[in-house]
This record gives C-alpha cells, structure tokens and sequence, in this order.
C-alpha cells in the first residue's frame, strides 16, 4: 500500500535534531534480493567515529535517515548476516539528500555467536494499514494455541466457543500465510484450537483492507503468518509443553538453506484434555403464572484429543529475482468429548420441582484437513515491479457421532417407571476448496505505482447428518434432522489500484469487483436456493505526515460477509434437544460500509495509535433465540437477517518503555452499537432494536528481574453490552507468565497460567414476550503450562544489533 509504505519509511527517523538533510537507502539479502525488515542502520561520525543517529528498516527494507549537515560513515546489521560498512557520506549545502540505494547483506548462520543483543524486541508494530503481533514474546500464550494468541492481540477477541470479533464485532476473515484456509476459518473456529502457538510468527490485524484483499470480512482481515525463516545453514527450534489440566505438546519449526533451495517444515503433535462448565435458567410463561414452566439447567463437559499438524515446503530460486515455492500441509484430530446435562423443571417457580431429567452426550470427532500450494515470485529490475502467481488446493473431512441418552427421576429423585430416550447422530462431512490468485504491481515513479489482480474460489462442502431413535431396540431415523445438505460456492474477482505521493500527502484508490455464485441444496427434499450476485467495492486511503513523528490516515472500504456454511444448514446439533441451533437456507450476505480516521504519535520511549471508526451494515445476520413452534417449552436458535446495524467507536493502542526493566502496554475500545430490525413468528412481526454503549480494554505490564527473568502480567476487560434479546454481561480475566533462559542461552523455558481467577465465562440474559433464559458457560478452566523451546543454530531475538533506537517498532508490545 503506497500510502502507508511512504509513511512507514519517514515514521522510523530520527527526529531530536532539525531536519536538514537525509540518507535513504534499501537493505536486502544479497543472495536473493529479499527485503530484510527491521534491519538496523546506524551513522558515526567520520571525526570521531562516536554514533551520531539510526534507523529501522520497514517492512520493504527501506530506511530513512534525518539529520544535520556532515561527514558521515553507515553500518547496516541484521541478525544471522555479516554487518557492511559504507563510508564517505557526505552531506552539504547542494547535496543534502543522499541515496545509498541497495546495501546487500550476505547471510552466514556463523555470524550469529558474534550478535550482540542489546535491545528488547516489540511484540507489536503499529503502522497505519495495520498491525503485526509478533507472537515470540506473548509470555501468557506460550505453550498454547492459535485461540490464545488471538485473544491476547490488540483489537481482537474471542469468545468462550471460539469466534474471533475485532473490535466488539463478528465477521472477521481470517487468513494464513496471507490466504483462505479451511484449517482457520469462521465454518471452523475449533481450528485455531489446533494450531500450536510455537507454529505462529505473527498475527497481522487490517481494520480497513485495501482493494488488494478478497471483500469478504465485514470488521476485516486477520492473517496468521507461519514460520519460516531464509537463514543460510540448518537452523530451527523445538517446543515442549506440558500442563494441567492434560496438555502435552511437541512442536518442531525447521529450515535449511543451500544454494538455490530453502526448505521448511512445521510439526506439531498435542494431547489435550479440556474440563469445562455450564448452567441455564428458563421461564416459559402461560397466561395462568401456576402453569409457567421454570427449568434449571447444569451440565460439565469435558472436550481434546490428539491433534498432529505437518507442514512442508521448500522456496527454489531459479536466479534472485525469480522465486517457485510449494507447500503441503497435513492436519489431522482425533477427540472424544463428552457433556452431561442435569434439568430440573417446575411449574410456578424453580423450587416447586416436579421433574429431574439427566442427559448425556458422548461424541467422538475425527477430522483430516489437506493443503497443497504452488506460488511463483517474479521480481523485475524496477524497484517496486512484480508478479506473484498462486493456486492453493484444500480437502478437508470430518465425521462426529453421538450417543444421546435421557434418564428420568421425579422431584425428589426416584427414577420413574419410563424408558429411557436414546438417540444417535451421524455427521459426515467433506470439504474442497480450488483458490486462484494472480497479482502484478507496476510502479511508474519514485512515488506512484499501479496493482492489478484476479482471485478465484471454488468450493464445495457436502454434509451428512442423520439421526436415529432407539425404540425397543430398533434404530428409526427421525425425519425431522436428517438430511444431506451441499453447499456450491464459486466467487470471481477482479482489482486494481493506483497510489502516489505529492510531498506530504499519500493516496490509494482502489476498486474490487466480486462474482458470486452460490446454491445450496437440501437432498432428502429436494429444497434448492441459487443466487447469483455481483458487486463493486471501493477503498480508498488518503494519509499526511505530520511533525514531531505524527501521522494522519482517513480511509474507506466496503466489505460483505456471506452467509456461512453452517449460517445456511438447516440441521445443526442436538447436545442440547431442549435448546437447539440450525441454519436458515434463505439468508442474505451483508453489507458493510467502514469509514475510519486513524492518528499515531511515537516517541522514544513509545507511541500512542488512536482510531474513530464508523460502521454501518446492511441485511445484518444475528442469531435470534425463539420457541419451538412445534413445542412451546423448547428454544430455536437460528440466524436471521436484520435491518441494520451502525457501530461508532474510537479505539487507543498504546506502548510505553517506563525503564529497562519495565514495559507497558495496552488497548482501549469504546463503542456505540445499533441494531435495528424484525423477524417473524408464528405470523407476527416480533420487532428488535439494541442499542448499546460498550468497551473492551488490554492492559500488559511486562518486567524484566534480575536480568534474566521476564514477568507479564495481562489484564482482560470486556464490559456488559445490550443485545437485540438481551444483555451480554462483563468479562473480566487475568493471565500471567514467567520465562527464563537456560542452556547457555539456546533455551528458554516458561510458565504461564491461562485465566488465573478461573472468571472467563460467557453470560448472556434474553428476554422476550413469551419466555426469558439467563446462561452461563465456561468452555475451559483455568489452566497452567510449562514450556521448553530450544534453538538450533538460533540467537533468542531479543532486539536488533547495533546502535539503533527501535523507533520503527513503537516499543514493545
């Protein structure tokens, strides 16, 4: 993104002196031209040779310098690579703007005993596109998963059964390795659950995509970048964790670099075990209150199994400049849950107990998910001009079974004389997905450049669920949940977008057009709905650079969410036969039109990111909780499309390096949400509006003790927040961590413990005009884990060698 590209090169400067002149230049690999980000340049005065100022390489490898007429000296470094000199640099009156142009680095994994570490690395680098967690230095999520990772970053959460929200809201797109993938998506949230925290390098947040990204991702992107590194030699790292409740994991992160090949392998192996816990009361009202049905509700569950992940690859460069890289991946589950529900029903009120009803559910889930790719890198001698050329196929299966049986036992807990009520479901499930992107970037100047692309997906999911009562020993399928469900997704898209610079304005217009195809099909009746759809988004991004290391970015994009797969499937689950979920075949996808006004501020000490954001959404999908129709004392719980919905917040992410030994960091989200809307039951119109005032705020402080142990401390707040039904209540848990270095410092072992006031539950009250519930649900307990991660041939990156301030990072996060 141009706009931001320029912003990012002059954010990184210095700025204690007068501007009077700059040094600017590029650091890259010498063996394959890449880009070497958060590379360090420093500058020594040829008089004394004392350090006179420095800089940080953006993501690009770009750098900018700012300082006072002179005779000057540079030395660029990064970890792994031999240090280079460049001398003679001279800046006087007629000649106050030098460009070293590329300053190569020659890779050597023998150079990494000679590094010296002077600086703590940021975990977090706030540009105004967008952000990157860099996941080595989350103390609270070591030893954990995707999940956990996630919910630590700025501006996202996620809830007790997996969805990821950014900035209090849903429909969130989530990549890896900058590309859709069945392994992590919103059909599959338990798949962030299966991917080990020590597999992730960073996690990049985009509020606002740029054209450039698929449209779909109604408060945007998040993508999860895996690890891989391009360092000469063997080099890699290895990860032990254990923990209570049961969690062994192993995970292995490998590469090898020679000549023209780079290979890389990811292995991940975990055993885990999950205990958590749930209540639930109702009240179903009849016109005589004595007839009202009160019914409590408690259940434990306890869910895990083994997961392995497996991922291979290797980069081939045909010359520097021309880049073929493939990879496979392999991830495969194998989990036994289980959950026992105990209800106890009243008429007039919950002690007047006239039936106690136990249920259990034993389930088992195996699930195998297969990606291949192929990408090509061609990078042409003008600075800036490329194309990238990708095609991914996934394949993903999964097939669960349960075993429902309800036992019966009256107000004081005598079993009747009734049989049991036993029921068994099927779910099989098979998943492909065909993605085709092409991508090509023409610069025409210093300052301008144009981008055009293509994008295609084909998906197809077929489902499976059968249902069956047992009756006197016979199975008997219950028509009512049975069917087999295929889901057809094709979508097509074009872009383009042009950028340029005219001192200190930066702009990007830019404009996706998307196809979409999509039918789904209920096979036992026959049931087809084919839609067909085009649409146009724009973005556009307009930035100004300010003094004193201040910038300004208005920006604009229009997004759509899909109805998902399971948004669509009528059949769902029967865990709860009291209180279920389905899917409604006739929904529509949702607009979203996103306007936000962005300003950062950094220091020397840190730097404060502020945003005012204004959503508004069409056609917008929520889940609505009903009666049965056909049972008046059972809930439905299925989407619906709704009016409209306007978010308007202002969000703050801050950085602060109080001293050496002491860090702090943080957000805070403060938001007004409207939802307005109906829906219709039993042939009335049943009105909603919400209307809520609400916030989400991250506090982390981060201490350094007897300089070799690193303390964090993170503090999540979620506050109460009306809904169209109800009211969510507050959130509020701690998580803590401890690390060490060990093995002559090839070694850090860590302690961290996940929800430390065993407080992260979910819950919610609704209230409607014929019943009202209130829920509770905790989907895993507090937990402690103890980790070991082990570097091959590997320095703990720290920070950046050499005299830099670290002024591109924004301190540390």
């Amino acid at each position: 993104m141009l706009a931001q590209d320029s912003y990012q090169s002059a954010e990184i400067s210095s700025l204690k002196n007068p501007v009077k002149a700059t040094i600017k230049g590029k650091i890259i690999d010498a063996d394959t031209d890449a880009p070497l980000e958060f590379s360090t340049i420093t500058l020594f005065s040829q008089k004394d040779s004392s350090v006179v100022t420095g800089s940080i390489t953006d993501l690009s490898g770009n750098f900018l310098i700012e300082t006072q007429p002179g005779n000057y000296f540079a030395k660029a470094e990064y970890i792994a690579y031999q240090s280079k000199f460049v001398g003679d640099i001279v800046l006087k009156k007629g000649n106050l703007n030098i460009d070293l142009g590329m300053i190569k680095l020659n890779g050597d994994a023998e150079t990494l005993a000679q590094v010296e570490v002077r600086a703590e690395k940021s975990q977090m680098t706030i540009s105004l596109d967008k952000r990157v967690f860099n996941v080595g230095k989350d103390l609270a999520s070591a030893g954990g998963t995707a999940e956990d990772i996630l919910d630590n970053v700025p501006s996202l959460s996620v809830d007790v059964e997996g969805n990821v929200s950014l900035r209090g809201t849903g429909g969130v797109r989530i990549l890896v390795d900058g590309k859709p993938s069945s392994l992590v998506s919103a059909d599959n949230p338990n798949g962030l659950r299966s991917i080990q925290a020590s597999m992730i390098d960073r996690v990049e947040v985009i509020t606002n995509p740029s054209a450039r990204y698929e449209a779909e991702g109604m408060a945007g992107i998040i993508n999860i970048v895996l690890k891989k590194n391009q360092t000469k030699g063997l080099n890699g790292s290895f990860d032990v964790n254990v923990g209570y409740p049961e969690d062994f994991g192993l995970g292995v992160n490998l590469n090898y670099r020679k000549n023209k090949f780079n290979w890389f392998t990811n292995i991940g192996v975990r055993y885990r075990r999950g205990p958590g816990s749930g209540s639930l009361k109702q009240i179903f009202y009849d016109e005589n209150p004595d007839s009202s049905l009160y019914t409590q509700m408690n259940r434990t569950h306890e869910r895990g199994g083994l997961t392995g992940n497996f991922k291979f690859g290797a980069d081939y460069y045909f010359n520097p400049k021309s880049i073929l890289t493939t990879a496979f991946s392999y991830q495969r589950s194998d989990e036994d849950n289980n959950a026992r529900l105990r209800y106890q029903d009243g008429f007039g009120s919950f002690d007047n107990v006239f039936l106690i009803t136990n249920r259990t559910d034993d389930e088992f889930e195996d699930e195998a998910d297969l990606e291949y790719s192929l990408t090509y890198r061609r990078i042409f001698s003008k600075k800036g001009h490329e194309f990238t050329a990708d095609i991914r196929y996934e394949d993903k299966t999964e097939t669960e079974g349960s075993t429902f049986v309800e036992t019966y036992f009256n107000g004081e807990g005598v079993p009747l004389n009734v049989p049991n009520f036993d029921q068994r479901s099927n779910n099989a499930e098979g998943n492909e997905r065909l993605n085709i992107k092409v991508d090509y970037v023409q610069p025409f100047s210093k300052d301008s450049k144009f981008e055009v692309g293509m994008q295609s997906s084909f998906r197809t999911i077929d489902n499976d669920y059968v249902v069956k009562e047992i009756l006197a020993g016979e199975e008997i399928i219950d028509p009512n949940f049975t069917n087999q469900f295929i889901y057809n997704e094709n979508i097509n898209a074009l872009y383009a977008s042009y950028g340029n610079k005219i001192n200190k304005f930066s702009y990007q217009l830019g404009l996706r057009a998307e196809y979409s195809d999509v039918r789904t099909e209920l096979v036992t009746t026959n049931e087809i709905n084919d839609r067909q759809y085009s649409n146009l988004f724009p973005s556009a991004f307009i930035s100004y650079e300010l003094q004193n290391q201040n910038a300004l970015q208005l920006s604009y994009s229009r997004r759509i969410r899909r109805p998902r797969f399971w948004d669509l499937n009528p059949f769902f689950t029967l865990s709860d036969r009291r209180n279920t979920f389905s899917g409604n075949p006739n929904l529509d996808p949702e607009f979203t039109n996103s306007y936000e006004l962005q300003h950062i501020k950094r220091g020397d000490k840190g730097s404060l990111s502020s945003a005012i954001y204004y959503r508004l959404t069409d056609d917008v999908i929520q889940r609505i909780q009903t009666l049965n129709p056909d049972n008046p004392q059972e809930t439905i719980t299925a989407p619906q499309n709704l009016a409209t919905q306007k978010d308007w917040g202002i969000e703050f992410t801050y950085t602060y390096s109080a001293t050496k030994w002491w860090r702090l960091n943080g957000d805070l989200n403060f938001f007004y949400s409207e939802t307005n809307g109906s829906y219709d039951f039993e042939g009335q119109t049943i009105q909603l509006l919400g209307e809520t005032y609400s916030m989400t705020g991250r506090f982390t402080s981060r201490t350094t003790l007897w300089k070799k142990v690193d303390a964090q401390v993170r503090v999540n707040y979620r506050a109460p927040r009306e809904t169209t039904q109800g009211k969510s209540k507050s959130i509020t848990s701690v998580d803590i961590g401890a690390n060490m270095d060990i093995l002559k410092n090839n070694g850090t072992i860590t302690f961290s413990v996940r929800d430390l006031f065993n407080s992260r539950r979910r819950r919610t009250r609704t209230e409607e005009f014929n019943f009202e519930s209130e829920n509770e649900f905790q989907w895993r307990e507090r937990s402690f884990v103890l980790s070991l991660n082990y570097r091959l041939n590997q320095k703990k990156r720290r920070g950046r060698p050499g005299g830099g301030q670290g002024r591109g990072d924004g301190g540390d996060f």
